[in-house]
Formats: C-alpha cells, structure tokens, sequence
C-alpha cells in the first residue's frame, strides 16, 4: 500500500490514499487549522478544507487570523486590498469579500465573523493559525520551527501594493520570532549532537548569527570532527561577509585557533563557486580607469550596482568584484566575466563593457560603449546600471541558446533544453513552435521544481493562443494559467514568472486587472531591468485604460535595451495604448517596425490593421488582412473582440470602428 505523508501546521497527517488514518485528538476534530507559510490551507479533522476561491477573501481570511481574536478595522482591511479604489467602492467589496468568509465558516462549523459598523472580529476559540502559534512559542515548543516550509503567504502575493507591503512586514516579524525561537531551542541542549541540529536550525534562518555558528564549530570540535568545523567555519565566513562585509569575529577565530588540530594560522576563505547550483556564473569586474587613478569611486559603486541588477535575473548566478578579489585566479569556476573601462572627461562620463565567455577562452561575445553627461539633471548611476543589466541578460540568453543548440538532445539538461526552446517562441513559426513545446515539456518532467522553466513553458502556451496555433484555444489558456500560476509558486521573487503570470491573467483569462496590475508593480520591484516585465505591464495598464501611463511603460521597455532582439514585443506592447489615444499615424510606424523585425506577430497586426481603417487607407489594410486570414483562418470581428482584453467601453467601440472600416467583418 502507497502511503503519503506532509506535514499540516505540527501534526503529520496521511494523505486520503491511506486506509488507516491516524487518530485525531477529540479536542482538534471540530478545530480550524490555517496554514499560512507556502500555500495557504487549511485543515478539519486532519481533512484538507477548500478554501474559498477568490484569492482576496482568502486575504481576509488571513488577516482576520493574524489578528489573534482582536477587532480589526474595516477601514484598515480595505486600504490593505483595495488601496487604489475610491472608499465606496473598496467598502462594497469588502461587504462581498465578508459575505463569502462568513460562508466558509459556517460550513465548517465554525462561529461567524463578528461585524459591526466599524470593526471585524474572528473568534479564535477554535482556530489554530500555524504562524499565530510560531509568533508566541516557547522554548518548549522548538517543533514548531518546522512549519515554515516556504514563504509567508506566497499564493496571495501581488494582490494589492499595500498588502504585498503587509506581508512583508508580517513576514519580518515572523522571521524574527522564528529566530528568536531557534536561540531558545539552542539554549537548552546539552549534547553535542542536539546542540549540533539546533545550530544549523540557527544559522539557516539567521545566517549572520555568530552565536549559532560558534555553538556549531565548538559541537564539531568536541566531538573531534575537525573536517565539520573548518567546513562549517568557511561557510560561517562566506555568510557574515554577505551579511555584514566582515568576517568571523574574535570568539570564532579563537574557537578555530584554539583547537591542537589546527596545523596553520587561520586564512579567511574566499567565496567557492557552487557549481550545483543551475544557471550561468558570471562575474563582474571592478571597472578600472582609462587613466592611472581615473574613476576608482564611481566605477566601484557603478559595478556594484550592474552586480545588484543582474542578480535579479534568476537564472543568473552573480559573483561581484568584492568576491572576485578573493579568488586566485579572480575567475575561477566562472562562466562569463563582464569587464569594462570607465573615464571621465569634465562632466562627461564613457563607460566601455565587454562580455567574455570563459569557457571559450575568453572570447568577447557582446561589447558596448555607454556615453553619459554626468550634470544633466536626469542622469543617475543607478538608471545606467539598471540599462546595462538589461542588456547584458539577452545577449547571454542567445549566446547559451546558441551554444546549446549545437548540443545532442539527449545529452541536454532541463535548463538546457529551456534555452533550446526559447528562440522558437520569439520565432512563432511551425514546426519550430510546436518542437519548442515539446521540449520545454521535457524540460519540466525532468525539472519539477524549476521556475524559470515552468514561466517559459507558460509563455509557449500564451503564444500558442496569441497566434492561433492552439487546437482548443480554451485549454491552451487554462494551461498558461496553471503553469504561471506553478512558476510564482516554485519562486513568488522571480521578476519573470511574476510578469508572465499577469501577462496570462489579463491578456488571456482577462481576469480582475487591478489585481493584475499589483502583480506587475511586484515583478517591477523585484527586476526593474527587465524590458519583458516593463512591456507587458504596459499592456496592463492599457487594457484597464490607464494609457498614459502604459506609454511610460513601453517606452521604458525600449530605452533599456534599444537593440533587443525581441524589441518587436515592446512596440506591439505600445501599439495598444497609443491606438486607444487616437495616435493612428504612431501606431503604424510601430506596427511596421515590429513587422520588419518578426513578420509572423499577430497582435501588432490587429493595432495596426485598425489604424489603417481609421486612418481611411483601406489598401493597404486590405492586403494587410488578406495575410491576417493566411495566418488565422477564421479570423472575424467577433472573434477579435471577443479576445481582446480592452476593458473600457470606449476603447472597445474605437477598436470595433477600426476594424470594421479596415474590411474585417
């Protein structure tokens, strides 16, 4: 007999595969167990409970039970979920939002919420909260340490920009109860083998805490395992130099030293490169002068923040300067290293870079000069940098593309078969498209908890309805659903499965958009120097109609990396505001680039063909559409407003008029 066991908020529970459940306390039978670290649940009798499925009652919910049985304000729950609507309005779905958790109570068995005119008030006299428990436990209680099996609501993230801020701060709290706990724990063990377990729990959640570290060293050493303490002091070093830009204090040091083991003086370490980590190393250089003593200060901080930006990219694992320094080599176990001159002229500031990959001896495979006048009112390093970072991942992503490409199949890893994939999904042309798929299919059975490849495989199922390749369109789109919605789960500070997952929500499932909108501001937060993350918010925005701003957004999509390969995107993205802003005569300047560089997109096409009806230049629309209908058969009127995702009536109406006056019918 199969038998599944995970653990439900401290106590192990055997999945509905198992005949023989194990016995549930009478007292715990009618208790509500909610779970909130990872995926919010919650449990009844040991039997998983649905949840209520609109994602902003299940915040509710949570934040009812963080409130530990005190009244919370109705006016605070509202500017936490609703900050951007007028009071009304946020009230209303507030009133929504309690009808729906007063159902779920009830139905599992459970008092309702007590409501006034002003406050909410969960009885928490049968409710068990994981993260309630963690915040009040006692030395006791070690075991619940064990409930933090992933972030702190991570399902619920990019609901609102005021409750994204919550979570946070409620997240730092917990953490630092959790820490707190774990020096407790510490505290009581007396053996070297339990101080040993309780100290690595330590250092995991607080990995500057010299006081786990040296209870961990000294529990190796006593027990003679000299090879367990110098390991564990390299990786007390490289985590305190993270942490804090020093290394291991004077008890530390003198743990090592004191110990007759200790053949030499001890050396602090210089970072290892983890090669089991997947995904490119690259190491960013100092950036020297083009003059002996020229630049030294501002080249220090701008390769700090290139260092900072490109660490946002996921797939990308960075080694700064600073750790660089401390290898003999200063390249070691490296992929890429990006190098680079800066020089200063009077106000005028050139910075050159060269991108060398490693593995091929050094060969210079993308170089750029970037000229900045210092005094404009408008320069700011951090703007360069964040240009710079957005420019050098593309050209990484095609340089591995193409390096894998020469690659066997079968000898390709999950991540190199992604790579493979992704220049097909740019292409959008069959059979490459269809072969992509199947690869990125490949790339997750063999990867189940792989982000990067879960959002890629998701955009592949966005394009397949974007392009009508898709069979049956309505799978196809439920299909990006799940799998967006996989990718936010298997890492919520991805910048790119958080924009693709909001891309698939409003442009396919046209779900609520300001929720959609919280989703892209999170993504944006997280990796300002991704031009993907920037152009599809655009599309966002343009869809709830908010088009001025959605021009801010494609544009900053162009200006931080002008020679994309995929700059096509950005101007199909841009197309849709300016079209609803009557900017007919833009639209089909855009259009036409986009074309010139990927003739097979279908959606700058459809912005395009409806500025050519409105601009009354029916030629050049009737040829435009006879190769619309090459590509979807069956494309009518009806069917493109029914895929739109224009939310605003009036918007609605201008796209219509134009295709229609274009010839669509």
């Amino acid at each position: 007999m199969s038998v599944s066991l995970h653990r439900v908020g401290g106590f192990r529970e055997m999945s509905r595969f198992d005949h023989t459940p194990p016995a549930i306390p009478a007292e715990m039978r009618s208790q509500l167990r909610l779970g909130l670290f990872g995926q919010m649940t919650a449990t009844r009798g040991g039997a998983l409970v649905a949840l209520p499925k609109v994602r902003k009652t299940r915040a509710l919910l949570a934040i009812m039970a963080l409130a530990g049985g005190r009244p919370v304000l109705r006016e605070r729950i509202a500017a936490l979920l609703w900050s951007r609507r007028e009071r009304e309005q946020a009230r209303a779905s507030l009133r929504q939002c309690v009808h729906e958790l007063q159902e779920f109570l009830t139905q599992n068995g459970q008092p309702r919420l007590r409501t006034g005119r002003q406050h909410l008030l969960l009885d928490m006299e049968r409710v068990w909260v994981d993260a309630v428990a963690l915040g009040s436990a006692t030395a006791a209680q070690g075991a619940l340490l064990d409930i933090q099996s992933g972030l702190f609501l991570e399902d619920l993230a990019g609901l609102d920009e005021a409750f994204d801020h919550w979570i946070a701060t409620e997240e730092r709290r917990l953490r630092a109860a959790a820490i707190a706990l774990a020096g407790l724990v510490l505290d009581r063990q007396t053996t070297p083998e339990t101080i040993t377990a309780a100290a690595r729990r330590l250092v995991e959640l607080a990995p500057a805490n010299e006081i786990g570290w040296a209870r961990l060293i000294q529990a190796h050493l006593d027990c003679g395992e000299r090879a367990a303490a110098d390991e564990a002091f390299a990786r007390c070093s490289i985590a305190l130099q993270e942490a804090t830009g020093r290394g291991p204090g004077a008890e530390i040091l003198a743990l090592m030293r004191a110990s007759p083991a200790t053949p030499h003086a001890i050396v602090q370490p210089s970072r290892p490169v983890d090669r089991r980590a997947p995904g490119l190393w690259l190491g960013v250089t100092r950036l020297r002068g083009a003059n002996p003593g020229e630049g030294s200060a501002v080249g220090d901080e701008l390769a700090g923040q290139i260092s900072t930006n490109l660490a946002a990219f996921r797939w990308l694992n960075l080694i700064p300067a600073s750790g660089l320094e401390n290898d003999p080599d200063g390249t070691s176990g490296l992929d890429f290293l990006l190098d680079g001159a800066l020089a200063r002229r009077g106000g005028d500031l050139r910075l050159t870079l060269r991108l060398l990959d490693l593995r091929a001896g050094g060969e210079m495979v993308w170089s750029r000069r970037f000229d900045r006048t210092v005094a404009d009112d408008g320069f700011r390093l951090d703007d360069l940098a964040c240009e710079i970072a957005a420019q050098v991942e593309p050209e990484l992503l095609q340089h591995e593309a193409r390096r894998v490409a020469r690659l066997p199949v079968s000898d390709a890893s999950p991540r190199e078969l992604m790579l493979r994939a992704i220049p097909a999904i740019y292409r959008l042309v069959e059979p490459d498209y269809g072969e992509a798929g199947q690869l990125l299919g490949r790339a997750a059975v063999l990867a189940p908890n792989d982000a990067a490849i879960f959002g890629w495989w998701a955009s592949w199922h966005l394009f397949l309805v974007g392009q009508s390749f898709a069979a049956d369109p309505q799978s196809a789109r439920n299909r990006a659903g799940e799998l967006a919605e996989r990718a936010v789960a298997l890492d919520p500070g991805c910048a790119r499965a958080l924009s693709i997952a909001a891309h698939v929500r409003s442009f396919l499932l046209h779900k609520e958009i300001d929720e959609t909108i919280s989703l892209h501001e999170r993504a944006l937060a997280l990796n300002p120097s991704l031009p993907f993350a920037w152009a599809v918010s655009c599309l966002s925005l343009a869809y709830a109609g908010r088009h001025q701003e959605a021009v801010v957004h494609g544009e900053r999509a162009r200006k931080l990396s002008p020679f994309d390969p995929h700059s096509f995107f950005f101007d199909g993205a841009l197309i849709v505001p300016l079209f609803a802003m009557g900017e007919f005569e833009r639209v089909v300047t855009l259009g036409r680039r986009a074309l010139a560089i990927n003739p097979w997109m279908i959606g700058p096409k459809k912005g395009l063909l409806a500025s050519l009806g409105h601009l009354g230049r029916r030629e050049e629309a009737t040829e435009l559409l006879a190769k619309m209908r090459a590509q979807a058969p069956g494309l009518t009127l009806e069917q493109a407003m029914r895929q739109s995702p224009l939310s605003r009536a009036e918007d609605r109406r201008l796209y219509a008029e134009g295709l229609r006056l274009a010839g669509l019918d």
